[in-house]
């Protein structure tokens, strides 16, 4: 756009000064900021062109659009040109303005540095496995008969002592062993009421008190067969509330409930109510079984193991993290999600052995779990079922310390960008963020080291992430700005 300009006399300087930004804005899209970071001689040059007084030699004077954004390069001026052109680069080339709305799209965070200390870590996958001899039990029947009723489903969460199966019992040596110890209950009391008729009527010479004493070692005869008999029952799988039933109720048990285990209390270190899972059932209603056949498989999922897999050179780095119980750190992988990360984690114990094919050596940390869905299924009896945060099967990186490096600038990995060989982060000025050059000590897929040399310092208000999103907006904005050396020889 060119704008011309004839002689006003009448105008005074003064007055066509405090109009320079408003007609730079209305005619070449000038801004009052761009306007005072000209030389002195290109302002006075616009000043009387616009106010109608020509420059020297000149009648009538045109100016371009063009020549107002490159007239801080007239050589004619007071500044030296390779100052102005540092200047520009700083203000224009490393620095970027963003809306609200800007930032909200890319997520833009900030922060504050600080020093801090930096755990160096190697990272190893893992994968969440169930502790082995503890996390599964196994339901057997104690004794042979069919089933007449299952009291869970598959996933349902059940808690000790909660009635699993019904088993109706057919096993003709169990029958016979309660038949047994019913018959020798009716004679120990048969021989209690003749002890107590005898002991009534009162001492009647020697042959009354000889029938007591016979009577008494009888009566201790049968009450030890009668234990033989109960540990009997016992044997066969009964509880001690069922052989007292029997004993109580002088009837024969025809049906065995089978409960879940754990009625003695909780494990130490447990929750006061374990909950067990459900995790497979082996049998169907009706299904006849024999002693020692497996009903179902429960799960203890409260507390799990990490399986790490370590390189064979990173054994003597590993068994000190052990040795010295420092806190490994556990990220969950997602490709949907944002990571979870689990810290504090402590390494329970390292594989004696490396594997023969994969040459790794196995290392356990142990990983508490967590409910994170508990609900009861009105339409399934009342069922209840559960969900843990943690499964066997997941993915894991396992980030295990190794070294400590002391007073260090740590960032996030998306505070950094990278351009080429250099990195950048953008420190936060006001409404605009400044590039600014850092150098690297370190990077992990999780941080970034950044040498305390003094390009940042503690206090300092940077972007936390979208560095790459700035970096890139940067590199398209000097991209597209016009060549300040544009029509000029040098």
């Amino acid at each position: 756009m060119t704008v011309s300009t004839t002689a006003s006399p009448s105008n005074s300087i003064a007055r066509l000064l405090s109009l320079v930004p408003l007609l730079l804005v209305a005619t070449a899209g000038i801004g009052a900021a761009t306007y005072w970071q000209w030389p002195q001689p290109l302002r006075e040059r616009v000043i009387r062109m616009l106010g109608g007084i020509p420059a020297a030699g000149d009648a009538a004077v045109a100016v371009s659009g063009d020549d107002l954004h490159a007239g801080d390069h007239d050589h004619g001026g007071e500044h030296d040109h390779d100052d102005e052109h540092a200047h520009e680069g700083h203000s224009e080339e490393n620095s970027l303005e963003l809306s609200e709305q800007a930032r909200r799209s890319i997520g833009l965070r900030e922060g504050d540095i600080a020093l801090t200390t930096f755990h160096r870590t190697i990272s190893v996958p893992g994968i969440v496995v169930e502790r082995r001899g503890r996390s599964q039990l196994t339901i057997i029947a104690p004794m042979t008969g069919f089933i007449t009723k299952i009291h869970v489903t598959e996933g349902e969460a059940v808690t000790p002592d909660q009635p699993l199966f019904e088993v109706r019992l057919t096993h003709e040596e169990l029958v016979q062993a309660q038949a047994s110890l019913l018959k020798t209950t009716e004679e120990v009391d048969v021989v209690r009421r003749e002890i107590a008729r005898l002991e009534g009527i009162g001492p009647e010479g020697i042959v009354a008190v000889k029938t007591i004493l016979e009577r008494r070692y009888e009566l201790q005869k049968l009450e030890a067969v009668r234990t033989v008999q109960r540990q009997t029952l016992l044997l066969h799988g009964l509880s001690e509330p069922q052989v007292e039933e029997i004993v109580t109720k002088r009837t024969l048990l025809g049906t065995v409930v089978v409960r879940a285990p754990g009625a003695s209390g909780p494990k130490p270190g447990a929750s006061a109510e374990i909950t067990l899972l459900v995790q497979e059932l082996k049998v169907e209603r009706g299904q006849h079984v024999t002693a020692g056949d497996t009903l179902a498989i429960l799960a203890d999922h409260e507390t799990l193991l990490v399986e790490g897999e370590a390189f064979e050179q990173d054994i003597p780095q590993i068994t000190r993290a052990a040795a010295e119980n420092n806190p490994v750190v556990a990220i969950l992988e997602s490709k949907i999600e944002p990571q979870q990360q689990v810290e504090g984690l402590q390494i329970a114990y390292v594989a004696n052995r490396i594997d023969s094919e994969s040459r790794a050596l196995h290392f356990y940390v142990r990983l508490p779990n967590e409910i994170v869905r508990d609900r009861r299924a009105a339409d399934d009896g009342d069922a209840r079922f559960v969900e843990w945060r943690y499964k066997p099967g997941q993915r894991m990186q396992l980030r295990v310390p190794v070294e400590e490096w002391a007073e260090r600038i740590v960032l996030p990995t998306e505070a950094v960008a990278q351009d080429g060989v250099e990195n950048y982060v953008f420190r936060v000025n006001g409404d605009h963020f400044d590039r600014q050059a850092v150098q690297v000590e370190y990077r992990d897929p999780q941080s970034v080291v950044i040498a305390n040399d003094g390009a940042l310092f503690p206090g300092d208000r940077v972007a936390l992430s979208a560095a790459q999103q700035l970096q890139l907006a940067l590199k398209n904005k000097s991209g597209g700005a016009i060549d300040p050396h544009a029509g000029h020889s040098h």
